[in-house]
């Protein structure tokens, strides 16, 4: 009862709307909540240290990047409002919005910028430790303009600039103390359209309009309230009485979002995932017996039936795959399908074969081994995933217990402490595969301590040299071939055991319009966003 009545509050809050601009057809209001539900509940809200997918559903209306993206990938004016490279492409100089202020009041300067990059994103970004390890320098001539210097050309790094990506963070408030345990990371201050009002833990996060947002006229939208909902029947029914109004990544599980998209006040969109690309994986633990043994890890390869998973547990919302990178990026020529393939029909009887060659013979009651399978802790999908799984891996003699726990202990299990067999995720492609891919398997990342990297702890000294050359190869077809190889590697010994492409949709109440406006959906700042 407690649940539907903070529900009922939240959703009556702040609906007095005011006309502020007329678009083409319908008039933009300013005014109105948007309760937005996000599952699980993140374990922090500082994005600059955590790429936890909902982390970033909340820190993205509180931070701004220098860029933001059209989608077509392309740059556009964020803080930045405009930039140069250098012909050599080692000098990027930015030219920073005058008069933009935190939440704080205090300006944004250079000076933030060169802290955030330098201090926090090259140190202690999941991400940002390889989309910027060529910046060797962030010069500050003036209050408005940031030069970055880079030690070879990073072209790449221009897609990582968004506030979801890389969030730019007050020096006067972050410089003071250790980035990793911060005060602030769940008392936000960015310079974002959204200021961080109140965390209601295990019910909601409260963000309020930032009224002295350096876009004129922006937000619209009073505030934001962000409902973690634990049980997947009580989102859907939110979502359906107009109680709730946005979900994604799954949030919903997708047999609830057939059932949603036939009701007259709710529609279904797909777009605004096209700077993610995520790819769903089977993570084996390398280090540790049986998963030591390439062949018991393409055995599980070949176990897994591709397409019964995405027709009966994603319900049609994705595409087989074999290897780490999105066939989003054919047209940019860097995907490529000759690769070991594992979606094949006699797959069960191919992995009981390579088992028996890996001296893992069937002991009496069937058994060659058992193991541990922790699941995902992202919703129902990621349980279902978890026991098809189990059901696949006994069909060729594998033994394998389910483990469901919260976000927090499950990230210090796979990515700190190793302590797994094997574990289901989803990982982002992003822009480019040296943002997206190379964390994944390269020597670089195997970073304890460090969520969304290298936790299965593979690499070789050929895959590293080949990713560190199409890092930075101007050529699109020399970069195309060397990623062909890397994929004809890493497939072939599959440290992973890729299964599907996501197609995610989002469920959106028809009331509100321009909520997804770019290829980073539920992770844009939602500035545009207003209610009928």
């Amino acid at each position: 009862m407690r649940l539907f009545k903070s529900l009922a509050l939240i959703a009556g809050l702040g609906l007095t709307a005011v006309t502020v601009a007329v678009g083409p057809a319908l008039a933009q209001k300013r005014g109105g909540t948007l309760v937005q539900i996000t599952q699980p509940e993140p374990p922090s809200l500082g994005s600059y240290i955590s790429t936890a997918n909902p982390v970033g559903q909340v820190a993205s209306k509180i931070y701004d990047g220098l860029l933001e993206y059209d989608f077509d990938l392309k740059p556009l004016p964020g803080l930045a409002q405009s930039w140069t490279v250098s012909q050599d492409g080692k000098t990027v100089t930015f030219r920073l919005r005058s008069g933009v202020k935190f939440h704080d009041g205090k300006p944004f300067t250079s000076s933030d910028v060169q802290f955030t990059f330098m201090e926090v994103l090259k140190k202690v970004h999941p991400r940002g430790i390889n989309t910027f390890a060529e910046l060797t320098a962030v010069e500050t001539p003036d209050a408005q303009t940031a030069i970055f210097q880079l030690n070879r050309p990073a072209p790449y790094m221009m897609a990582a600039l968004s506030g979801y990506e890389s969030p730019i963070l007050p020096k006067h408030v972050f410089s003071q103390g250790d980035i990793r345990t911060h005060q602030n990371a769940n008392s936000p201050i960015g310079t974002g359209p959204f200021k961080f009002a109140e965390w209601r833990r295990g019910e909601f996060v409260r963000l309020d309009r930032n009224a002295d947002y350096w876009k004129p006229g922006l937000p619209y939208l009073d505030r934001i309230v962000v409902r973690f909902i634990g049980d997947t029947g009580t989102r859907a029914a939110a979502l359906e009485k107009g109680e709730a109004h946005i979900a994604g990544f799954g949030a919903v599980p997708y047999n609830d979002v057939k059932k949603l998209e036939k009701l007259p006040n709710i529609q279904i969109v797909t777009r605004g995932y096209e700077m993610l690309s995520p790819v769903v994986e089977l993570m084996f633990n390398t280090k540790k017996a049986p998963f030591d043994n390439a062949k018991v890890r393409q055995a599980v390869s070949f176990a897994i039936d591709r397409k019964f998973v995405i027709d009966n547990i994603w319900f049609g919302f994705g595409k087989p795959t074999n290897g780490p990178i999105s066939s989003n990026f054919a047209a940019a020529g860097l995907y490529s399908a000759d690769v070991m393939n594992y979606n094949v029909p006699d797959g069960v009887e191919r992995a009981n074969k390579l088992l028996d060659e890996a001296g893992f013979p069937r002991k009496a009651d069937g058994v060659r081994f058992e193991i541990t399978h922790d699941i995902t802790p992202y919703g129902e999908e990621w349980r279902r995933f978890g026991e098809y799984t189990q059901q696949a891996l006994a069909r060729i003699g594998i033994k394998a217990n389910l483990r469901y726990e919260d976000v927090a202990t499950w990230l210090k299990r796979i990515y700190t402490d190793y302590d797994f067999d094997l574990s289901s995720n989803h990982l982002f492609n992003l822009a480019d595969p040296v943002l997206g891919v190379h964390r994944a398997f390269h020597s670089r990342f195997i970073r304890p301590g460090t969520v969304f990297v290298n936790g299965v702890r593979w690499s070789s000294p050929l895959t590293d040299e080949l990713m560190d050359r199409a890092t930075i190869e101007p050529d699109a077809k020399k970069r195309a071939e060397l990623y062909a190889e890397v994929q004809r590697i890493v497939v072939a010994e599959a440290p992973l055991a890729w299964t599907h492409e996501i197609s995610f949709a989002t469920v959106l109440d028809k009331r509100y319009r321009d909520v997804i406006v770019s290829p980073l959906g539920l992770f844009s700042s939602f500035d545009r966003a207003w209610r009928e």
